[in-house]
């Protein structure tokens, strides 16, 4: 027997492991609180909340239930693979589980046979096409392990609700032949595009598709789900007869897409099937009330252009896949360990698929990101700002594709105020800022915040890419933001910021922080641009109020959470673009008495953000655990959330705010920030570089927002 990615597999059956995918990582067995299985975009995602796929409904990141269900005959024997339905089938044994970036890999194992359930979403940053395909594979892969053969049949569905926000709602269902296969279509009967903006929201517009790879016979139907389960468990067959009963109610007797897949005699020879998972919204985003469509479509593609190509690609895709997974978890192992790298496996798909990317009137790439479990605000900069490591890391186009919408917007005559916006709407409707005051007052904005984000974000771009192109598009909005960081940014009025949960507050030590850096960070951008009597006057103030910040915050032993405030604390997390950007404003005493103190405060399950409330928010942590650059300091902080994935009883996606000494979810699920997670990669620059110089995607200029009616 050996051990690859925690999955064991017999020596016998070599190509039955999730593959070559992670030649030289060893990681360690994570309980993911939920799994990631389909992850396209908000609107389609589904997860597994359960330790084992059978346990559970799947269901949608809200906690929806967005079902998919699989069965096995072995020998004429039916056993569950996915899915608490029906409940008098036994599953068969799952023995393992392992999230990669791109995949999620089941593995069971009884009646004489190992399978392989893997759930592949192609988010390949390098290539924007295939990344913006709201396409999952499904591969089932099954092997004999007793030397005997065994025929072996599969079954595999996925429910109408799927396509409508509530059950409710009615459905209705088609078949549709493109060339080499025949797919299944299930819709909302009411096509209401982009009709409605929210939070806990599911989509009820465009068309959920599903469809069988080749490979072998295979049959397919619309028909009720308890029906179609209980013919193949016992039968081996699925209904012939398609269900016609339309429109009804998704809930109501519950119509699937089933398909009964041939695998036929299994021996130690692995034998595979696929199915793809579709859904073709036609418009992803309202941008100033023009809807835009996915970016996939932007040259006119249809639906059934979606699914050729997405089977054409398919062999390829795998390898694709495997390889970015190897070289991706190789890298993340390296600077930080087996756990940091699991843990930012977890934090990939999620970071991605809480984005849409949708194509602006020049065809230009834009990136939404959707704030999960807050608000359902839309473009929101202090979301941008912890979700940025991720794409910095792999994708300075879509970073870019992420920062334009809202220097567009800020450029506009719709934004009148000297500082950063904070939103551009509610999910999807990006048509002008919905957050605190609006358009209209500064009342409940986070100035110095969003500034401080945006200057930081466009100096980190410039730095990756060795140029300050982009940012010199947005010159006078981003000097306009670095006067008003001179004006207000060293000692913050009361104001919120990022983790505005926590309240106003005035003198807000890690806020000024944010500040500082960002002013000298503005500076460096100025160098870059070649006007240096901008890049030194900046950058002297920086230095200026760094130290006068550290005279200002000191407490001892630590530094304050707000200037008036001795004996207070919090995590200085915004100081860590101060060595990723080579600024040097900030001595590292500061840092490693900073870090001391930390480890002195933290509990069982992590480092709370300040001393206010033991609950913490992930994405900080990780970025906190950094400050230092030393490994035991970042191991130290790390291995408390690698604790918390593992115990906490909240199966919901990757929180980024719960409860440090009991891992009780506190609030938000599935969010995009979880990509600041990969900012311990940003350090090594050459290592960042070798990563975003794989992105060469070309970019044109993008379309300017409209101006104000």
């Amino acid at each position: 027997m050996r051990s690859l990615l925690g999955v064991v597999v017999t020596a016998s059956v070599p190509i039955m492991s999730p593959g070559s995918a992670t030649s030289g990582y060893a990681p360690e067995p994570l309980r993911p609180p939920a799994t990631p299985l389909v992850t396209c975009d908000p609107y389609f995602s589904i997860w597994s909340c359960a330790d084992k796929l059978t346990d559970d409904a799947t269901r949608h990141w809200t906690g929806a239930r967005h079902g998919l269900s699989s069965l096995v005959r072995i020998d004429g024997s039916p056993y569950r693979l996915m899915g608490a339905d029906p409940e008098d089938v036994p599953p068969l044994p799952q023995i393992a589980l392992t999230v990669l970036p791109t995949r999620t890999v089941y593995e069971f194992a009884g009646a004489g046979v190992r399978l392989l359930l893997t759930f592949m979403t192609p988010m390949l940053p390098d290539d924007l096409e295939v990344l913006s395909r709201p396409v999952t594979y499904l591969t089932w892969k099954v092997a004999s392990t007793d030397g005997g053969a065994h025929r072996v049949e599969l079954y595999f569905d996925c429910v109408a609700e799927i396509a409508v926000n509530t059950p409710d709602q009615k459905v209705v269902w088609s078949r549709e032949n493109v060339p080499g296969m025949t797919a299944l279509r299930l819709a909302s009967l009411d096509q209401q595009v982009l009709g409605k903006s929210g939070d806990d929201l599911r989509i009820d517009w465009g068309t959920l598709y599903a469809a069988a790879l080749p490979g072998g016979r295979c049959a397919q139907v619309v028909a009720p789900g308890p029906d179609a389960r209980r013919s193949f468990a016992s039968e081996g067959t699925i209904p012939s007869a398609g269900d016609t009963r339309m429109p009804r109610a998704a809930k109501d007797d519950e119509p699937v897409a089933a398909f009964a897949l041939e695998v036929g005699a299994v021996t130690a020879e692995p034998r595979s099937r696929a199915v793809l998972l579709a859904y073709d919204d036609e418009y992803g985003i309202q941008y100033f009330d023009t809807n835009l469509r996915s970016f996939w479509r932007r040259n006119g593609a249809t639906a059934a252009d979606l699914l050729t190509a997405a089977a054409q690609d398919y062999p390829e895709l795998v390898g694709r896949c495997e390889a970015f997974d190897a070289d991706l978890m190789a890298d993340l192992a390296e600077v930080g360990g087996p756990r940091y790298a699991g843990l930012c496996a977890l934090a990939y798909r999620q970071a991605l698929a809480g984005n849409k990317l949708v194509a602006d009137r020049n065809g230009q790439p834009l990136l939404f990101p959707k704030e999960c479990f807050s608000n359902g605000c839309i473009a929101t900069v202090d979301v941008i700002y912890p979700m940025a490591p991720v794409f910095m890391l792999v994708s300075p186009t879509l970073m870019k594709a992420a920062l334009a919408p809202i220097l567009e917007y800020a450029s506009s005559d719709r934004w009148d105020f000297p500082f950063a916006p904070h939103d551009l709407g509610q999910y999807p409707l990006a048509n002008g800022q919905v957050y605190g005051g609006g358009e209209k007052t500064e009342e409940n904005q986070m100035p110095v915040e969003e500034s401080g984000n945006m200057l930081i974000l466009m100096t980190a771009l410039a730095r990756c890419e060795g140029t300050p192109e982009f940012a010199a598009r947005y010159g006078p909005e981003l000097r306009k933001w670095a006067e008003y960081l001179l004006d207000k940014g060293l000692d913050p009025e009361n104001q919120l910021c990022t983790d505005d949960f926590t309240g106003h507050l005035a003198h807000n030590v890690n806020l000024s922080a944010k500040a500082i850096v960002a002013l000298g960070a503005y500076g460096e951008l100025c160098r870059m641009m070649g006007d240096r009597p901008a890049a030194e006057r900046y950058r002297a103030a920086a230095r200026d109020f760094a130290a006068k910040w550290v005279e200002m915050a000191d407490d001892g032993d630590h530094y304050r959470l707000a200037f008036d405030r001795p004996g207070t604390w919090s995590q200085k997390y915004n100081l860590v673009w101060d060595r990723i950007l080579g600024l040097g404003l900030f001595d590292e005493s500061v840092r490693t008495k900073e870090m001391a103190y930390y480890l002195s405060v933290q509990n069982r399950y992590g480092l709370p953000l300040d001393n206010r409330s033991e609950f913490t928010k992930t994405d900080w942590v990780l970025w906190t655990a950094t400050l230092t650059g030393r490994r035991s300091d970042f191991d130290a902080l790390v291995e408390p959330v690698w604790a918390f994935l593992n115990d906490t009883p909240d199966r919901v996606p990757f929180t980024d705010w719960y409860w440090t000494n009991n891992a009780r979810r506190q609030g938000f699920q599935a969010r995009p920030v979880i990509g600041g997670v990969f900012l311990r990669m940003l350090y090594d620059l050459a290592g960042w570089r070798k990563w975003a110089g794989r992105d060469r995607w070309p970019l044109g200029t993008w379309a300017a927002a409209p101006p104000a009616k």
